[in-house]
């Protein structure tokens, strides 16, 4: 079993919002902020291969829960059999008669792959790659929290925390979906875990032949995203830089995302060094937590933290099915 970040999930379950016409109230700031740049990207096209269906097309899966960059990802939509697209679109429109964006993707054979793996590409430029690394805080937070649970309470306590839908009895992984009736024996085949923003409130299965399971989640804090918290900028004046001081409540009020030494010293214009040596006092006062993702070390406030800083608001410490 393993977690996957994917730049591809992201594209597919933003453009599964935009499809439904249903926004939810939590992006609404992230579609203020996009809506204008969707004018150079060929929506009608987008939606037909990703509409509001039950099922999503099982190439976009193969592509989405491989652990690459964006550009992986898109490479494997380019070279998708064009026999494995018409099939999937097919089962994603059901009984309904397929829009001519989809036909003509497939009438073009493997041209019409490589066209559609542009437009995505396109899309994500504009939708999703300018907050990416905003996006791969909260979800590199999520895993942190996840890993958390499972080494509290076990595999059972990490899958069920998953989504509502999910339960584990004994050996038995239980996914409560009505329209679907099948069983699988994972044994050996393992199970990838992918954290998404924009899935919230869904969950999305695969199991297919020839490739481990995956499941795609709404992450956890997804409310701190598109200006859900606002920051006092003047924090000599403000009670907790009187307390703590300037730089140290300056640094947490920027850590309602997770946040590198690195990238703190960036955005307050300190030195890295001056950065590390307030964290690590406010690490041993129990106002951060740290933890090793990849090459970087990542730093969140905690509870305590964030108590201080909203001054009693609501943190990002809650869980499911609170998104924030």
């Amino acid at each position: 079993m393993r977690f996957a970040f994917s730049p591809l999930a992201e594209v597919i379950e933003s453009l599964y919002q935009l499809s439904s016409g249903r926004v939810a109230p939590l992006h609404q700031g992230w579609l203020a902020a996009t809506r204008d740049g969707l004018r150079g990207v060929d929506m009608a096209l987008l939606g037909a291969v990703v509409p509001a269906s039950a099922y999503v097309a099982d190439f976009l899966f193969v592509a989405a829960t491989d652990a690459g960059t964006i550009d992986d990802q898109l490479r494997l939509v380019a070279e998708s059999p064009v026999a494995g697209i018409r099939a999937d679109l097919a089962a994603v429109w059901e009984r309904k008669p397929m829009p001519a964006p989809a036909q003509a993707l497939v009438a073009d054979g493997a041209a019409g792959a490589r066209r559609l793996a542009d437009e995505l590409w396109r899309y994500w430029s504009v939708a999703v790659e300018p907050h990416w690394r905003e996006l791969r805080a909260v979800l590199e937070d999520d895993v942190a929290y996840r890993a958390g649970r499972l080494t509290g309470g076990g595999v059972d306590a990490l899958l069920s925390s998953l989504h509502p839908e999910i339960s584990v009895r004994g050996d038995i992984l239980r996914i409560d979906k009505p329209r679907h009736s099948v069983e699988h024996d994972l044994a050996g085949d393992g199970l990838v875990l992918v954290p998404s923003v924009f899935a919230w409130p869904n969950l999305v299965v695969d199991k297919s032949p020839d490739r481990p399971a995956s499941l795609i989640y709404a992450c956890r804090g997804v409310g701190t995203l598109w200006g859900g918290e606002s920051r006092d900028a003047d924090y000599d004046d403000h009670a907790l830089g009187a307390l703590l001081g300037h730089s140290r409540a300056a640094i947490l009020s920027c850590l309602t995302l997770p946040k590198s030494t690195t990238d703190l010293a960036r955005e307050l214009g300190q030195s890295a060094p001056s950065v590390s040596f307030h964290l690590s006092v406010l690490r041993r006062n129990g106002l951060v937590t740290s933890w090793r993702s990849g090459r970087r070390v990542l730093y969140r406030r905690t509870p305590l933290a964030s108590v201080l800083v909203t001054g009693g608001g609501p943190g990002f410490e809650q869980g499911w099915p609170d998104p924030g």
